[in-house]
């Protein structure tokens, strides 16, 4: 695997969210690239899960990747983003674990068993990023909470379904985002104002998405890294 392979991949997450390209001055310099690398994985595994008419081919690439994070924590890597993420002292096969449960939130069978499903996900997560970040503690209930409802948000986006998306933003201004650690509060802050450009000039078909105002971005990131409601407009608002 060559450094080449890996800007490869974080370049397609980077072009997804240009976003980032702002809210990344708000990150220490040294954990950058391990935070679009980690970005960059939980959009993979998040397509493979939401994405595409028929589940079996995102079913196949889950379990590719279940075995790959096993890998990680035995030492052992295949795919490029394993070149910014494998050698941190990061719960791996616990990640691999909760991965277990994704597949379940495609079609869940009732609202309990989506809610359990997305929840352990969403604790897997965040227990990485606890390790990947440098906090001291893990996630408290009420950031596992506010990750959750992302989680729906990011289910409604990968199946097209904007109009899913907006009815869920507001649980992006829930009390537990400031729980979060400040990556995940960014990448937070740039999904809320995507959300909120959206919201306001929803594009036609096939039409160029817009773009959130660079000064706007800066503003709502500039407030997620202190750890506050990174929306501009309050409710109504289309490290650590």
């Amino acid at each position: 695997m060559s450094q080449e392979s890996l800007d490869s991949f974080l370049d397609k997450w980077r072009g997804r969210w240009p976003e980032w390209g702002i809210a990344q001055a708000f990150v220490a310099p040294a954990l950058r690239t391990r935070a679009a690398a980690w970005f960059s994985l939980l959009q993979e595994l998040h397509d493979a899960a939401w994405a595409g008419a028929e589940p079996a081919p995102g079913l196949a690439k889950l379990a590719w990747w279940q075995d790959e994070l096993r890998g990680w924590a035995r030492g052992a890597r295949r795919h490029p983003l394993g070149e910014a993420l494998q050698r941190i002292d990061a719960p791996w096969d616990g990640l691999a674990l909760a991965l277990a449960r994704l597949p379940a939130t495609r079609e869940p069978d009732s609202a309990q068993a989506e809610q359990e499903a997305l929840r352990g996900w969403a604790a897997g997560v965040l227990h990485c990023e606890t390790a990947l970040f440098g906090r001291r503690v893990g996630p408290a209930p009420a950031a596992l909470d506010a990750f959750t409802g992302t989680l729906r948000i990011e289910r409604a986006l990968a199946r097209g379904d904007l109009d899913a998306a907006l009815a869920l933003r507001h649980s992006l201004d829930a009390p537990g985002v400031a729980a979060l650690g400040r990556p995940r509060r960014l990448r937070q802050a740039m999904l809320r104002e995507r959300l909120g450009v959206l919201a306001a000039h929803a594009p036609a078909p096939g039409a160029p998405r817009p773009a959130v105002p660079p000064v706007r971005m800066l503003l709502a990131a500039w407030r997620a890294a202190r750890g506050g409601n990174a929306s501009l407009q309050g409710s109504q608002g289309g490290g650590r």
